[in-house]
């Protein structure tokens, strides 16, 4: 067995009802003065109000941060980061989907240290110090809450990513309830999200691909596999919320410690030039980078399809039947199946193309190498 190392979140907390216990969870860790890092959209839900009664029967006094936005920009975290210096924060609550965690990680960290955000993105570029951090995931995706990842629009089209332990929260809280009123096409799209985050760590060809994060992407993919539909089309029902929940969860510890790849790399440009939501990117790239991935490297596919697809069990060319299986899954949840169903233009998949090619922190843990022109291909057969 080859040397491995494995991080994730200090602690986790999972169980219907917790939102309403941060006083006694919570509030210990995060001190006096608490900013809670939200979106618009969590406004309209009675979420925050909830988070912030409990923290002040814990006697803290607590602040709202509300302006982060789908795929945040530098100025979005700068934000957040100034608020919480202009209230002397002693903790960070993030309340809310992937954008909103990675807000509430990141600036929690420049608030304490004092960092330069354009000098942090990359690999362990991060100095130390961040601020207490609890977070709480409302949708059952990202993985947020338990990796060293913080995701950042750059620009007008492009996404970088801050890799450092020092973003890894001091607690996650995992209530499934959080989740209930998540509409079905989010719920599919994150869902799918997750189940990429799993397929990807498993395949990685990251000198770090370890036994955990290989256990722990077989158990996301056994428990999303037989949720996620009854999650879309029952949205009440929570033993599937719950396993989705736990599932993204798992799926984030995987890929935290053995990184995503070409499906990820590929997806950014979309998000990032058109705006697409970024589990719905993944959806519609995932199963051409696997048929791509699968001419030379079909054994970890292979693998993981059963555990997925049970009746894939014993089929011929298993890993081509994954790649059927998983676009018949996102069309059965109701997500659109090609580029051109979400307003992109075929003019626009070269320069797409050349998007994906600067994202080589993902690029290198792909099973097979990826050139331009093989984006380019694998754009045009998703369109």
């Amino acid at each position: 067995m080859m040397p491995f190392s494995f991080d994730t979140t200090r602690s986790i907390r999972f169980g219907s009802g917790l939102l309403d216990r941060l006083d006694a969870f919570a509030a210990p860790l995060l001190g006096a003065r608490i900013v809670i890092v939200t979106d618009p959209g969590m406004l309209a839900t009675d979420m925050p109000g909830r988070a912030e009664r409990a923290l002040r029967k814990a006697g803290a006094e607590v602040h709202l941060f509300h302006e982060v936005t789908a795929d945040p920009s530098e100025s979005v975290v700068l934000a957040a980061r100034d608020r919480m210096l202009e209230v002397s924060a002693t903790g960070v609550l993030g309340l809310g989907g992937g954008s909103s965690l990675d807000v509430a990680k990141l600036a929690a960290a420049l608030a304490q240290s004092g960092a330069d955000l354009r000098k942090s993105y990359g690999i362990g570029q991060l100095p130390a110090g961040r601020l207490p951090l609890v977070v709480v995931p409302t949708t059952a995706g990202t993985g947020s809450e338990v990796t060293p990842i913080a995701i950042v629009t750059t620009g007008e089209n492009e996404k970088s990513g801050v890799v450092s332990p020092v973003l890894l929260p001091d607690l996650a809280i995992l209530d499934p309830e959080t989740t209930r009123g998540l509409p079905a096409h989010v719920t599919a799209a994150t869902g799918v999200d997750a189940m990429v985050h799993a397929i990807e760590a498993y395949c990685s060809k990251s000198a770090n691909n370890n036994p955990v994060s290989r256990a722990l992407a077989c158990e996301a993919l056994r428990l999303m596999g037989g949720a996620l539909e009854r999650a879309v089309t029952t949205p009440d029902d929570m033993s599937a919320r719950s396993d989705m929940l736990l599932g993204s969860l798992l799926a984030g510890q995987a890929f935290a410690n053995s990184p995503v790849a070409a499906v990820h790399a590929l997806a950014y440009p979309i998000g990032g030039r058109f705006k697409v939501p970024h589990g719905l990117s993944n959806a519609l790239v995932l199963p051409h980078v696997l048929r791509f991935n699968i001419e030379t490297a079909p054994g970890g596919y292979e693998e993981i399809a059963p555990i997925l697809f049970p009746d894939l069990g014993g089929v011929g060319n298993c890993a081509a039947a994954f790649c059927d299986s998983l676009a018949a899954l996102a069309g059965r949840c109701g997500l659109p199946a090609r580029l051109r169903d979400v307003g992109i233009g075929r003019e626009a998949l070269a320069d797409m193309a050349s998007d994906a090619m600067n994202q080589t922190r993902l690029l290198v843990n792909n099973p097979r190498e990826v050139t331009r022109a093989d984006a380019l291909r694998i754009y045009e057969a998703a369109w």
